[in-house]
């Protein structure tokens, strides 16, 4: 079965496997956080959302972004560098994004539920093909309907490579790093200035396959909750 893209307001309907990209920068930055020792991820699509969780629970880190732009109140920005020099040995986080967060959260009738960008790529495509639920859904969550200027070409780029190496098509990951890269977006990433992005956090996004595990949300209690697999 082949694989279907949607962008970031088709997601909801999706089911079985469903990949949910955001590679500039959420999912690039929860990898790194994850290679940083943190022990999950509570993905939430409001600013409110992420503080309130984070005044109930002390030992809890905010990450994220709104507009692109580090939040007040948040412990880190936006930013895969600043996650990976982070001590976030065994810390929960919550994570808000304008894009990728957003994008998961709306995404309710998954059977398997993936977040990813280039840096574990191919173990998404793993994780995806021993799921056995056939061709995934991915949701493009830079291409926004009705803003041409956001037709999310990094995170399609993204997926298109990790759909190769699901089906074995070939494709150089050294092109969908240059695609990534040369992107709209990442421009637009790297005009919003210090304290909002690190110089460094489009190169960090374009290190395919840096790690070799995936990660997947699953709904509980608390929330949806993202883990390294």
């Amino acid at each position: 079965m082949g694989a279907l893209f949607v962008n970031r307001d088709a997601g909801g309907p999706a089911t079985g496997a469903v990949v949910v990209v955001d590679v500039l920068r959420a999912f690039t930055t929860a990898a790194y956080a994850f290679a940083a020792g943190a022990r999950e991820i509570i993905l939430v699509a409001d600013v409110a959302e992420a503080l309130r969780l984070k005044r109930a629970n002390p030992r809890w880190l905010a990450m994220g972004e709104y507009g692109g732009r580090r939040i007040d109140g948040f412990d880190l920005p936006n930013s895969p560098v600043q996650a990976a020099q982070a001590d976030l040995g065994g810390r929960t986080i919550v994570q808000r994004t304008s894009a990728g967060t957003r994008g998961v959260v709306a995404t309710v009738n998954a059977q398997r539920l993936w977040c990813t960008g280039l840096v574990c790529a191919s173990a998404t495509a793993r994780a995806v093909s021993e799921a056995g639920l056939g061709g995934p859904t991915y949701v493009i969550t830079g291409d926004w309907p009705g803003r041409p200027d956001l037709s999310g070409l990094d995170d399609r780029a993204t997926a298109d490579f990790i759909e190769s190496v699901r089906t074995g098509a070939p494709l150089d990951p050294r092109d969908a790093a240059r695609a990534v890269a040369n992107s709209e977006e990442a421009a637009r990433t790297l005009a919003l200035g210090a304290g909002h992005v690190d110089p460094a956090d489009v190169q960090y996004a374009v290190d395919v396959d840096r790690f070799d595990f995936a990660m997947e949300a699953t709904r509980e209690a608390r929330g949806l909750v993202l883990r390294r697999t």
